[in-house]
């Protein structure tokens, strides 16, 4: 029960909120009694002074007496003296405590504005004040005004009474409030829960709502995003095993094939020779293809080292045409070079030969006899840039954006004229772009293809392996 999110919310924000409250309600409900304990003391002492300021205009018996009965028809007490304390009369009876009062009074210290004598409510019977009485400059004598303090202690209740069921509904609003609060932030939550639940047992078809504009809308818009790409790449691995099955069929049935015909008796050696050449021929695709497969797993999980040194492009290039020369020359392609000899690029010059003889091995197997395939290279303040142009056959623009998939062939129907297991440019593509690159093509029917490769530059004693 505990280990429910919308539990924790509303326990976390219930603490808060209460301690909160407790603290407002404290304050002011102690700021309130007060304010109202005061309000009783100086009205106390406002009787008094009226009192005061009548018999300082008229200060005999009758007066006196006027006050007294006045009084003793109302919920205080009043006890008038002259001005060394003796009593001269009063309204109600004269209590004990009342003449405590009197006695530790100080008659001579007392402001014409009068005083609150006793103010502790709480611990006395009664409360009380002291206005003195001056006719002229002379000191005539004082009034003293008693309140029972019954009467704070009942208002203190009602105040407190008041206060706790306020209290309660308060506390009783802040319960449904934080309620429905924690399940509305915990809803789309327990949502995206279930969604990524489905997730995990194969089901990439949900739906989250991604139109709002918080933090949970952002979240449920990554989840629907990888919903969508865990779907993509669930029919990408599906065609890519497809794919594979077809590749490693197909030089499979032809070693099988030509295996069992060469064995078979009563073969010429001759014919038994072309078989074996066949089956050697196929043993060879089959091995470039698993090689190439392993290459990608190793790009794959970042075990695809490199290892970067200042190497000059033109020798480079030269290296290259060295090894694809002899098959150009078969099919008599000419392939020329335009690169100045101080170009330089910071790069691993094996991983970077395998990019080029994968590039020009395309070049080869799509461009006709008596063509031209052309490998130059550029430098600037910023970049180098390597381009690769032939003029074959090109590429459509409809699988233009593709070209770079691994198993992707533009010819569909996987004829084996040209080879090529489709492997070689996303192999090239996931080189370059471990070198900090980009690579791109360029082409159209008739045309001719040509792939740019752009590097930044950097410098040239730097040591920053990549593996």
């Amino acid at each position: 029960m505990l280990n429910k999110l919308a539990l924790k919310i509303g326990l976390l924000f219930f603490v808060f909120i209460v301690s909160i409250e407790i603290f407002l309600f404290a304050t002011l409900y102690v700021t309130y009694v007060n304010e109202r304990v005061d309000e009783v003391m100086s009205n106390l002492l406002a009787r008094g002074n009226t009192h005061s300021e009548v018999l300082e205009d008229s200060f005999d018996a009758s007066t006196l007496s006027h006050v007294a009965m006045m009084e003793s028809a109302s919920d205080f007490i009043v006890i008038i003296t002259d001005a060394a304390g003796n009593e001269l009369t009063h309204s109600d009876t004269v209590e004990p405590e009342m003449l405590d009062v009197l006695q530790h009074t100080d008659y001579d210290d007392i402001p014409q504005g009068g005083v609150v004598l006793e103010d502790r409510w709480n611990e006395k019977r009664f409360i009380a004040t002291d206005s003195p009485i001056t006719v002229g400059e002379e000191h005539m004598g004082h009034v003293f005004m008693f309140a029972e303090s019954s009467q704070i202690k009942q208002m203190v209740d009602r105040l407190r009474n008041q206060f706790l069921i306020s209290g309660l509904i308060t506390l009783a609003l802040t319960v449904i409030t934080i309620f429905f609060l924690s399940r509305f932030i915990t809803a789309p939550l327990i949502r995206m829960k279930r969604a990524t639940e489905q997730l995990g047992t194969g089901k990439s078809d949900v739906t989250l709502n991604i139109e709002r504009n918080d933090e949970l809308g952002g979240l449920a818009n990554a989840i629907t995003r990888l919903s969508t790409d865990l779907d993509r790449l669930k029919h990408e691995r599906n065609d890519f095993l497809a794919s594979i099955s077809h590749e490693l069929r197909t030089p499979l049935t032809y070693i099988k094939g030509y295996a069992d015909i060469a064995s078979r008796p009563g073969i010429s050696e001759q014919e038994k020779q072309q078989y074996l050449g066949i089956i050697q021929e196929e043993t060879a695709n089959l091995t470039k293809l698993i090689q190439q497969l392993f290459e990608l797993a190793q790009l794959d999980q970042n075990q695809f080292s490199i290892h970067k040194e200042k190497v000059p492009l033109d020798a480079l290039f030269h290296s290259v045409i060295g090894l694809v020369h002899p098959a150009f020359d078969d099919k008599q392609i000419s392939i020329s070079v335009l690169c100045d000899p101080d170009i330089h690029a910071y790069i691993d010059p094996a991983r970077f030969q395998q990019v080029l003889l994968n590039i020009l091995d395309n070049a080869r197997k799509h461009s006709q006899p008596h063509s031209i395939v052309l490998l130059q290279a550029a430098q600037d303040d910023d970049s180098t840039t390597i381009r690769i142009s032939d003029q074959g056959e090109g590429i459509p623009a409809d699988d233009l954006p593709f070209v770079f998939e691994r198993l992707y062939r533009v010819d569909k129907s996987r004829s084996r004229q040209f080879g090529g297991s489709g492997l070689g440019l996303a192999i090239a593509k996931e080189i370059v772009e471990s070198h900090g690159g980009a690579i791109a093509l360029d082409s159209a029917p008739g045309r001719g293809t040509t792939v740019t490769i752009t590097l930044g530059r950097r410098d040239a004693h730097a040591q920053n392996p990549v593996s």
